[in-house]
């Protein structure tokens, strides 16, 4: 609510104020204000960090005040940061529009990993990340009646009692596991064993439909073909790589169809995977921080 925010606010503000530092960096949208008027008063460069478009989110739009008074938030500070970066060429292309700031496109990448020896694949299709709303499950847990394998979901989030309801009507306990949180550790043992990754959206918000989340790559880097969808991000890496079948929209039907392909078809699946495992060689963070310490050096030159 409103009062959390602002005690939130009050709360960073006093913390940075008595920080010493060469510059700020806000993490996303709500923690801008702070950062703005600590800039302001310590004389330092600020810094937009945009994990994602926030103003977009499905969270976000979906409640109409909500979504002005955010909007108002970054119509105000956004502008003021003259140095920021985002996830995606989308993302940034919009902040470039809305507020004519041009900022660098930093992609969350995993680090280049080896695969732990006991590592085996096993015919299960893996969803990691958070369980919250807009990620598809009102779509992928019904078409889990058409897939003739197990899902196993690592995380957790706000939609998590939805999720348990949606198992339940459809009636797919013993196709669905729910496995919670894991150490990184486990899931990338997890990811290393699975068959097929799972990255399903609803096209609802700008946010989402011009995401570029960190599953998309922790799957590639685990050599794990996916489903995901035929959004502009994914199609432009997915057209260079060759990594993923791609649908046009969250629809039950076609995740258990393109599942099914990657399942019956052995020819497809082999050759989306050894793309994966030559993919992960460009898409790592020892190849992306290079862009990031770029970034800060252009700043201090």
């Amino acid at each position: 609510g409103k009062s959390f925010y602002a005690e939130y606010n009050i709360r960073l503000f006093i913390y940075l104020l008595f920080r010493r530092m060469d510059a700020i960096c806000a993490i996303d949208l709500d923690t801008i204000l702070p950062c703005l008027y600590v800039s302001r008063l310590k004389k330092v460069i600020r810094i937009y960090d945009a994990h994602e478009l926030f103003t977009e989110l499905k969270e976000v739009v979906s409640r109409p005040s909500v979504h002005q008074a955010w909007l108002r938030i970054e119509k105000k500070a956004v502008p003021q940061f003259k140095y920021g970066y985002t996830v995606s060429d989308g993302i940034a292309d919009v902040f470039r529009q809305r507020y004519a700031v041009n900022y660098a496109t930093i992609r969350n990448m995993p680090r280049l990993k080896d695969f732990p020896a006991s590592a085996k694949r096993e015919r299960f299709l893996l969803y990691q990340g958070a369980v919250n709303e807009a990620r598809a499950f009102e779509w992928l847990i019904p078409a889990m009646k058409k897939i003739n394998t197990h899902l196993v979901i690592c995380g957790t989030g706000n939609f998590m009692e939805q999720l348990k309801e949606l198992i339940r009507v459809n009636q797919v306990e013993d196709k669905v596991i729910l496995r919670g949180q894991l150490f990184p550790e486990q899931l990338w043992e997890m990811a290393c064993r699975g068959y097929i990754g799972m990255a399903i959206a609803e096209n609802n918000g700008l946010n989402q439909y011009l995401a570029l989340p960190n599953k998309f790559f922790d799957y590639i880097q685990a050599g794990l073909p996916q489903v995901t969808m035929e959004f502009p991000e994914y199609k432009k890496l997915n057209d260079q790589y060759g990594v993923a079948l791609l649908i046009p929209e969250a629809d039950p039907e076609l995740i258990a169809s393109a599942v099914n392909k990657l399942l019956e078809d052995s020819v497809l699946y082999k050759r989306l995977q050894q793309n994966c495992l030559k993919a992960r060689l460009d898409l790592n963070w020892e190849k992306e921080e290079i862009r990031l310490l770029a970034f800060y050096q252009q700043i201090y030159t």
